[in-house]
């Protein structure tokens, strides 16, 4: 039987901790606003779109609306909309942007509210950081770096 020192399992803690801090997105403070994990998803070389996700939290007072964005990998940013209605899957852009409520916390997600990148002019690829500009209604613009996560995947909301 081998028996590994505590110092090696120290040692290999750490490198794990750091190797998956390294692909987790970066938070953001922008005035009352958090902006936690923003990321996107990778696309197929001759993608036209790319899905972006992140959680909101308004720790402020007011309602505040996120109402969309620029990006210069994409023609268009866009708060969109998927969800069923019936037995169909329904996707629309959120006409008058997405209210963050005071004290609310909203998740842009798969399957739910989402960051829209159209008309794309090149491949979104894993492991790569791409920088947006969010567009508030109050708040203003800030710029963040959305982490390209594997297709498929969904390592940090």
């Amino acid at each position: 039987m081998r028996t590994i020192s505590t110092r090696t399992l120290s040692g290999a803690a750490l490198a794990i901790a750091l190797s998956v801090a390294s692909v987790m997105a970066e938070d953001y403070r922008f005035g009352t606003l958090d902006i936690l994990s923003p990321h996107a998803r990778a696309t197929a070389p001759m993608a036209k779109v790319a899905g972006g996700y992140m959680t909101i939290v308004n720790h402020g007072g007011q309602a505040d609306r996120l109402v969309g964005g620029s990006a210069d990998f994409a023609g268009k940013v866009e708060v969109h909309e998927m969800r069923m209605d019936g037995d169909t899957m329904v996707m629309r852009p959120v006409e008058g942007g997405l209210e963050i409520a005071p004290g609310a916390t909203v998740e842009l997600k798969p399957g739910g509210y989402h960051i829209m990148f159209m008309q794309l002019g090149e491949q979104l690829k894993p492991d790569e950081s791409r920088a947006v500009r969010l567009r508030f209604e109050k708040a203003g613009e800030i710029e963040v770096e959305f982490k390209v996560e594997a297709m498929g995947g969904h390592a940090t909301n």
